[in-house]
């Protein structure tokens, strides 16, 4: 099992992004990184919770994330805003932008975003991100954005089935030749993550915006969404301004979606 340590991860920073962090947790084990942030008091700076060995993760849509001791990065980062950010949603689009720069850092560039939150690296599922908010009594909102990351699976790669469509999970010493230290890539992510933030919170999702398309795993593919007001398909087709996903269809011309379940034609097909 890799021993992850706060001391090293803050050594691997650099000196902006560890300006920017208050305090920095690692646990040996916790049910879930993010609700141990959602129980804390509002950070002032950024906060930041880390684990390899989670035992209560969540996905969206009350979905479980697997993560069992020393398989994958489990780390979460808490920000309060001083008043409530202009279209939230978007922020998960942000940081996955932010994640995806961290892993630039470490060599990995093959990795792509599926809308919203999904991080997918030959087809299958890498990692994934949910953000979540809780609001304080002077009006202030604290964001809590955790990414579960798959590092070595080892031989049990199909013990991990993807959250949805039958994808299989991959991890990240597939896609390296030498996977990096993992405090090191803790930090990258750190670093990372809290750029997206600050950046999300100067000019909102616009500058994000013009960056999506080259990591747009869905564009192009037939797509069927579950949504709270019922299914759309059609080819999914990049995504607006405000990070709401769009969709081509067939005979309701395009649409835009802000919430839901995307399945991916023939994907489902494959793995366990």
């Amino acid at each position: 099992m890799n021993n992850l340590d706060a001391d090293a991860i803050r050594q691997n920073l650099g000196e902006t992004a560890a300006a920017r962090l208050g305090s920095l947790d690692v646990f040996a084990e916790i049910d879930s990184t993010n609700s141990y942030l959602l129980q804390q008091p509002a950070p002032g700076k950024i906060r930041v919770a880390a684990t390899d060995n989670q035992t209560a993760g969540r996905g969206r849509h009350g979905r479980t994330w697997q993560s069992p001791a020393g398989t994958g990065l489990c780390l979460s980062v808490a920000y309060t805003f001083p008043s409530p950010p202009e279209n939230l949603p978007a922020l998960t689009l942000a940081i996955g932008l932010g994640v995806i720069e961290a892993l630039k850092e470490l060599n990995v560039t093959n990795v792509q975003l599926k809308w919203p939150n999904d991080l997918i690296a030959m087809d299958d599922k890498l990692g994934g991100i949910l953000t979540e908010s809780r609001g304080q009594p002077d009006g202030a909102v604290t964001v809590v954005s955790g990414i579960g990351l798959n590092i070595d699976l080892d031989d049990r790669l199909d013990d991990f089935p993807g959250m949805d469509e039958g994808r299989r999970a991959i991890d990240l010493k597939s896609q390296v030749a030498d996977l990096p230290d993992w405090n090191r890539i803790a930090a990258g992510l750190v670093r990372g993550i809290g750029k997206a933030i600050v950046d999300y919170e100067a000019a909102g999702f616009a500058p994000f915006s013009r960056q999506w398309s080259e990591h747009d795993w869905l564009f192009g593919r037939e797509v069927t969404i579950d949504t709270p007001q019922g299914e759309i398909k059609g080819k999914a087709a990049g995504i607006a301004e405000d990070g709401a996903l769009l969709i081509d269809t067939l005979l309701g011309g395009r649409q835009q979606v802000t919430s839901g379940s995307v399945h991916v034609a023939g994907i489902g097909e494959r793995g366990s």
